[in-house]
């Protein structure tokens, strides 16, 4: 079978399960909800609304800072799905068949990162359109520039898309690599969600350790986007590590993606599934 069968062979079972659209619905939500909550505090502390004696925002910067929430705290999605993709495949064992009708396994993996572009791709369009919307609002009812004349503003966004699609192939590799889909989502969502956050939150405390957490997944990930929400959060600790150039960040997400499809390949992908 052709890479070109086994692609339309690959986007036909992602999308005709429920999987991909119910990932979406809950990344517009999430994403929604969080940017929504933070234009509005960051919004009125810019402008000085805020009661009380709160700290003030400096309004430059804070377009892309709340638009960048789509990747910054949205990212878990599509490395979800990309994950979803292979060990769903491992635990309904759809993969028998797969293999029987193409012998070449990594022509079924090549076809599967292809697929896993088109999902970066619709997901990073999910995940902007939630995260801009309420962020623009918010600013322009503050009236803050929204930044939408800046050809950086764009730029941004389609390195978000970017970001996006190279979380599907990460994804997709530690799902090659873990073919347990309940050990790989665990695993997954401990490192996002506890592992790195606080790895990260340590190094504004810890001199030198920042030089080395700049290089984790999700601070490669913000670096090639060009700015994160966490970026205000540890602005005023003190950090001294010079964050990466957007496409250091880019390579360095990258080769997390490879690294784990290589991994994938050699310790799981060629051995029996039944």
């Amino acid at each position: 079978m052709s890479l070109a069968a086994v692609t339309r062979s690959e986007t036909t079972k992602q999308f005709t399960t429920s999987m991909w659209w119910i990932l979406a619905i809950v990344l517009f939500a999430y994403v929604g909800f969080t940017a929504s909550v933070l234009a509005f505090v960051f919004s009125a502390s810019a402008t000085g609304a805020l009661p009380g004696n709160a700290p003030q925002i400096p309004a430059e910067g804070l377009p892309a800072v709340l638009y960048s929430t789509a990747t910054s705290v949205g990212y878990v999605f599509p490395l979800l799905i990309g994950t979803l993709a292979v060990t769903g495949e491992f635990r309904h064992q759809t993969l028998t068949p797969t293999f029987l009708a193409t012998p070449r396994r990594g022509t079924v993996l090549v076809g599967k990162l292809a697929v896993g572009v088109l999902l970066g791709v619709l997901y990073g369009i999910v995940g902007i359109f939630a995260a801009v919307g309420p962020s623009a609002g918010f600013l322009a009812g503050y009236g803050l520039d929204t930044d939408f004349t800046s050809s950086d503003t764009w730029a941004m966004l389609g390195r978000m898309v970017l970001a996006y699609v190279l979380w599907v192939f990460i994804g997709i590799g530690i799902g090659a690599l873990v073919r347990n889909q309940v050990g790989a989502i665990v695993g997954v969502l401990v490192f996002t969600q506890f592992l790195e956050p606080v790895a990260r939150a340590a190094a504004s405390f810890v001199d030198g350790l920042s030089d080395v957490t700049k290089y984790l997944p999700g601070a490669a990930s913000d670096a090639l986007v060009g700015a994160s929400v966490f970026s205000v959060s540890t602005a005023t600790t003190g950090s001294t590590s010079d964050p990466l150039e957007w496409w250091v960040g880019a390579l360095v997400l990258l080769g997390y993606g490879i690294l784990f499809v290589v991994l994938g390949w050699l310790s799981s992908w060629r051995r029996d599934v039944s």
